[in-house]
């Protein structure tokens, strides 16, 4: 008996190699009324999750998102980045319909990134959209009250006419998002990108089958089929997935509209226009890119 050991009595445990799988889709950050957006907080649990399981092998992101918020996209990177180089696991990327703008720098936490052919992928640039009702209020004979203390308090506000020295700020905001990006998708992709940085961070986005002769991805694949080439047949998949309470497991609609446990059932629609729009915000998100 002195031999035997238990991994021979049980070598499926160490033998068969482990990917944990984490689902990334929608748009990053507050995503309006139908769908809760990604976050840095709101993912946390999730990812560190799927790092737990001592006998992993990689870590398996599947990215759908248009994109959204800047700062969520980054913490997101940057707690995957952080688990992966503390466990010393592998983590490869897998976009579906579209891994753009934020979707994209979602990708950029893998140490490889894989999509279909006709996934839409890049967008690598930053943007910015508001609605004007200045005249609108005019017509209607509505009186806007706006106080405020500082010179550039009410920059871009919606009721307020445009200023051109509003827009320059904003851009200038914008260009140091948008070199911020530039600089991880570098420090990320390496030699691996081919092409002129005015093409590649020009906002422009590509199939997946272009991005891959631009180097932003590694290559033409889906997950299951991708990971039993990388890993072999008998590789164990495990889906890692939030957890919902008792209440959004039977009110499936509450959980749509993201709602809290904490919520009133009527909560936030005084403000229902401001929540239509953010629905059309979402809308246009997705239809960007033809979705």
């Amino acid at each position: 008996m002195s031999g035997l050991s238990l991994t021979n009595l049980v070598p499926w445990r160490s033998r068969r190699p482990l990917v944990s799988v984490v689902r990334l889709a929608g748009v990053i950050g507050q995503a309006g009324v139908l769908r809760s957006g990604l976050s840095g907080h709101g993912l946390r649990t999730l990812i560190e999750r799927a790092f737990a399981p001592r006998d992993l092998s990689a870590v398996a992101l599947v990215i759908n998102s248009p994109g959204g918020s800047p700062v969520q996209s980054s913490l997101i990177f940057q707690h995957i980045r952080t688990l992966a180089d503390e466990h010393q696991v592998p983590v490869l990327a897998f976009a579906e319909d579209v891994a753009a703008s934020g979707g994209y720098w979602l990708a950029c936490a893998a140490d490889e990134i894989f999509a279909d052919a006709n996934s839409i992928i890049g967008s690598i640039g930053v943007i910015s959209a508001s609605f004007g009702f200045a005249e609108a209020i005019e017509r209607l004979g509505i009186e806007r009250r706006l106080y405020t203390s500082g010179d550039r308090k009410s920059l871009l506000d919606s009721f307020t006419p445009t200023r051109d020295e509003d827009v320059e700020r904003v851009r200038a905001l914008q260009g140091e998002i948008h070199d911020s990006f530039k600089a991880l998708v570098r420090q990320r992709r390496g030699r691996r990108l081919v092409g002129d940085d005015s093409l590649l961070f020009s906002g422009e986005f590509w199939t997946g089958r272009r991005a891959l002769e631009l180097g932003l991805i590694d290559g033409i694949g889906e997950l299951r089929q991708t990971l039993r080439a990388r890993f072999g047949e008998d590789v164990r998949i495990r889906t890692v997935a939030r957890k919902s309470g008792f209440l959004a497991r039977r009110l499936p609609l509450r959980g749509a509209v993201g709602l809290s446990a904490g919520d009133s059932e009527w909560a936030g629609l005084g403000d229902l226009p401001g929540r239509l729009l953010a629905v059309l915000e979402e809308r246009d998100l997705w239809s960007r890119f033809g979705l």
